[in-house]
């Protein structure tokens, strides 16, 4: 069968059994149809008293086009969590429509580890993207309407930075020239588009406590500057209250289930190479509430994600991870060994020895945080055990053990292994976690230290101007902010075809832009786009709804 197929034959239980799982009464609920809720804020907050549970971060090795399959590991571990008599849910984010009709299709897991409704989950869900897209643009429309009606803030209109958002791969809106036909529409300026996932309004979401913080970190927003080069926050353009009542449902967190029946949070959904790549701080803090357990995933390679989640959403939210599952797959370190995609069937034990030295750096990256790291191996039904052995001794040689994941065939059956031994170390007490630079480190060298520890750079450059941008930044009273890098995800380097562990090359900002409210500062380096473009062939193309009414192609 294939995963839309096994989706769809799912049994779902109504939405309320679920949540008696996790003793959350039904008057908590705020039900999307049978299948799906938010949880009350209000529920959220009365459990602020009880301990948390344990935190499990789920990442892995540098994305191939071979697959890693980093969301079915999330959910089949959360199922085998369960299924070995633990209480865990599982806490994801949520996809974007543009690669779903771009070039990574659908994002709920696969195989018999997915969450469901899978397509109502891709396609529109609860709504909260909508939300975020329609509170970013208000905010774009309030500040053009502030400079047409006499621009009280004074803003300069060559230094208005709030670009405007669409959750879609648009290329074309990438650079644009707005307020054109004459007076009546306001001045003309250029402007641009960036995918919603890329908002600042997103990470705002997902790294807000309450609704109180929410609103106070829109009105950090900065929107643009003046003449004088000060900057001009939301609050000045009276952005934040309307922002906030067109989130205020949307932040409450989203409840569905695995297809074994397991409670999963799905809320937000930051991209991680152009932003910070995890699901939202409610949602996680309520998971830890109401679980002994909680399995979370930061997107992409441990180099983004993971990076990010230590550095970025556990700083901001005070969260302590216990232990980090790091993905590999066999076929995935061939080709950081060199193997072409066509080739990936065949045996090439030399190939996948030379490809671990992507998963040797990552293991070590992770441990440099002081947290416990096992490495699953999704396993696929071409690789041989010699294959596997050699991933094994990888891991082994860096104090980590591997095991075998079949959750994709299997369900949560397939990676009960994995979850007792996830489960040991979460509950050894061994994690000592630490981001790796202090909030008083400088801008710069705050990208340096991850450049050259992370991502194996001898150095860090950009140009004069930049240079001065990160200097007025830091002079400006934001030197304490984290760093947020924007860079291809294929890569520990800029450069997408550089494969395996490189080193020695550098790493070249392009641009940078303050997220004063989100509370990080995004470094843009290489070729990277916070507007993603379709590809050749798009997903899209394949999308469609047959003669039953139902869709076809999303997945």
């Amino acid at each position: 069968m294939t995963d839309i197929e096994i989706a769809r034959a799912a049994k779902m239980l109504p939405i309320t059994d679920v949540a008696a799982k996790l003793d959350i009464p039904a008057d908590a609920l705020h039900p999307y149809g049978h299948t799906k809720a938010k949880v009350s804020l209000d529920f959220a907050k009365s459990m602020a008293d009880r301990p948390n549970g344990k935190l499990i971060l789920v990442t892995a090795i540098t994305p191939t086009p071979a697959g890693e399959g980093k969301t079915t590991t999330s959910v089949g571990l959360n199922d085998g969590l369960n299924r070995i008599g633990k209480k865990s849910v599982v806490c994801l984010r949520e996809p974007s429509l543009g690669p779903c009709f771009g070039m990574k299709g659908g994002a709920a897991g696969g195989g018999y580890a997915q969450v469901v409704p899978m397509e109502e989950i891709n396609l529109h869900f609860t709504g909260d993207f909508h939300a975020i897209g329609a509170a970013h643009n208000l905010l774009s429309a309030l500040v053009d309407n502030h400079i047409y009606w006499g621009n009280e803030a004074g803003f300069d209109s060559r230094r208005v930075v709030w670009r405007r958002v669409v959750d879609m791969n648009d290329r074309a809106l990438r650079s644009i020239v707005n307020s054109l036909g004459g007076v009546a529409n306001g001045y003309p300026r250029e402007d641009g588009f960036d995918i919603t996932v890329a908002s600042e309004v997103m990470a705002i979401f997902c790294l807000a406590e309450d609704l109180d913080d929410l609103q106070g970190r829109l009105s950090k927003i900065i929107v643009g500057y003046d003449r004088e080069r000060n900057p001009i926050r939301a609050a000045q353009v009276k952005g934040p209250g309307p922002m906030a009542v067109l989130l205020k449902d949307a932040i409450a967190p989203n409840l569905v289930q695995t297809l074994e029946n397991n409670p999963a949070f799905i809320h937000g959904g930051p991209f991680a190479n152009i932003a910070h790549g995890c699901n939202s701080v409610i949602a996680t803090k309520t998971a830890l509430k109401l679980a002994d357990y909680v399995v979370t995933e930061a997107g992409f390679g441990a180099d983004l994600g993971a990076e990010k989640f230590f550095n970025i959403k556990c700083r901001s939210a005070n969260l302590q991870p216990d232990v980090a599952v790091i993905v590999a797959t066999v076929r995935a370190l061939k080709m950081h060994g060199g193997v072409a995609k066509e080739d990936l069937t065949r045996e090439n034990i030399d190939a996948v020895k030379k490809g671990c030295s992507n998963l040797a750096r990552h293991i070590r990256n992770v441990k440099s945080f002081g947290v416990p790291v096992v490495v699953a191996i999704n396993r696929f039904v071409a690789d041989t055990d010699g294959e596997v052995d050699a991933v094994r001794q990888t891991a082994a040689e860096h104090d980590a053990e591997a095991y075998d994941c079949t959750h994709w065939s299997d369900g949560g059956a397939g990676t009960v292994q994995l979850a007792e031994q996830v489960a040991q170390l979460a509950d050894s007490g061994k994690s000592a976690f630490k981001p790796i630079y202090e909030d008083s480190l400088p801008l710069w060298q705050k990208i340096q230290t991850i450049a050259t520890k992370i991502y194996g750079a001898e150095d860090v450059i950009a140009d004069k101007k930049v240079r001065n941008q990160i200097k007025d930044y830091q002079e400006g009273g934001f030197g304490h902010l984290p760093i947020c890098v924007a860079k291809t995800q294929y890569s520990f380097s800029t450069d997408p075809n550089l494969k395996g562990a490189p080193s020695e090359h550098v790493l070249p900002v392009r641009e940078v832009r303050l997220s004063a409210g989100a509370g990080f500062m995004v470094v843009i380096c290489g070729e990277i786009m916070t507007m993603p473009g379709l590809p050749r062939v798009p997903a899209a193309n394949h999308i469609c709804i047959n003669d039953a009414g139902e869709v076809d192609g999303l997945f």
